[in-house]
């Protein structure tokens, strides 16, 4: 979404649309059909985060929201416009114990992915993209886990593309989850966002939060300057905004600060986060430029009221669309609904300027844990 593209786009249809006062590419796309039919989606990803399980609240092996991730993947198979990549981000399992739990627990819901009698997801030519979160890559302390990171690629380099380019990872700082890879006009940051680090002297346990920030600075100016690349995604568990509060302690991102800006200045559409248990969006800290949307409504027990996914359309004209779709969470949140009826929640062209169709009805007062 490179700024003088936007900017162009908007005076065309602001001079298309000269007698409303309320432009069509602000409007909630359910309220306006037409620019579903007469711009057509050319490419498209899906994304989702945090389905597992509180302990003992499953007997499942994979400690998934079997039924709402079973759900899921039926319904983002099922679209009209399949999108051709869905990232999960991170949380899939319980994990935060130790490195033979989470052995056990990624084993079994890889197994699980790949019984066409669960889903037909793995069967369906969607590319699967796996983010860790902070329950496969910290201890229950929310310390760095020792080998979490070999675990993970174990069972989870498959569903990482082939042809990513990963950061170099030093003696510091594990970064093999962390990389980057393009498709079509579409560039990807992906992040993990509780890289591992050893001990130190200062921080005998390591730290959470840690991401390699000068690499990624790197990469958001290679695309930017890059003429092939026409949109900018970041990606990685941890969020900035929560709430409609920078975050910078275990809910947020302690690189925030000096990342933000810079996705901003590189013209990134979203950065697509998880770690909180809700579906927000928001647009700061100035209502305008790059979105922070959380998706991590994907089954686990927290302030959701739907559990789903999310979708971002690159439609014909360039615009980008975001499309939220699940069902209303049951009591208790491992059950589902019968029949299960997945249905838009929140629906928008995510507009560089400040959209005038924020998520509706959002509001919370819950405090952010500043560092």
């Amino acid at each position: 979404m490179k700024k003088v593209k936007l900017i162009t786009a908007g005076l065309l249809l602001l001079l298309a649309a000269c007698n409303d006062s309320k432009k069509e590419s602000d409007k909630p796309l359910v309220e306006s059909s037409a620019v579903v039919t007469n711009d057509p989606v050319v490419y498209s990803f899906a994304f989702m985060g945090c389905n597992r399980v509180d302990s003992g609240d499953s007997s499942n092996a994979s400690t998934a929201n079997v039924l709402a991730l079973q759900s899921i993947f039926n319904d983002v198979t099922d679209l009209a416009d399949k999108p051709a990549l869905f990232f999960l981000l991170g949380d899939v399992v319980l994990g935060e114990t130790n490195t033979t739990d989470l052995n056990n627990q990624l084993s079994a819901w890889v197994a699980q992915y790949k019984d066409t009698k669960f889903s037909k997801i793995s069967t369906s030519g969607i590319e699967i993209v796996a983010v860790p979160g902070n329950h496969e890559m910290l201890d229950g302390s929310e310390k760095p886990l020792k080998g979490s990171s070999d675990v993970w690629l174990k069972y989870m380099a498959p569903y990482m593309p082939a042809d990513r380019k990963q950061i170099a990872s030093t003696p510091n700082l594990d970064n093999r989850m962390t990389f980057s890879f393009v498709r079509n006009n579409v560039a990807f940051i992906v992040m993990n966002t509780d890289s591992y680090n050893p001990p130190t002297v200062q921080h005998r346990h390591g730290l959470e939060g840690i991401v390699p920030t000068d690499s990624i600075l790197n990469l958001l100016n290679a695309f930017k300057a890059n003429k092939a690349i026409e949109h900018i995604f970041v990606l990685g568990h941890k969020p900035y905004y929560v709430s409609g509060k920078s975050c910078t302690g275990h809910k947020g991102l302690p690189e925030g600060p000096v990342l933000w800006p810079a996705f901003n200045a590189a013209g990134v559409v979203a950065m697509l986060s998880a770690h909180e248990h809700d579906y927000q969006r928001w647009q700061l800290p100035a209502n305008t430029g790059t979105y922070q949307i959380i998706a991590g409504n994907a089954g686990s027990q927290g302030e959701a009221k739907f559990f789903g996914y999310s979708v971002i359309n690159i439609l014909k004209s360039g615009k980008v669309q975001l499309v939220s779709r699940g069902f209303t969470k049951q009591k208790p949140y491992y059950r589902i609904p019968s029949p299960v009826n997945f249905t838009t929640r929140d629906s928008t062209i995510l507009t560089w300027t400040k959209n005038t169709n924020p998520y509706p009805n959002y509001t919370s007062n819950k405090d952010c844990d500043l560092k």
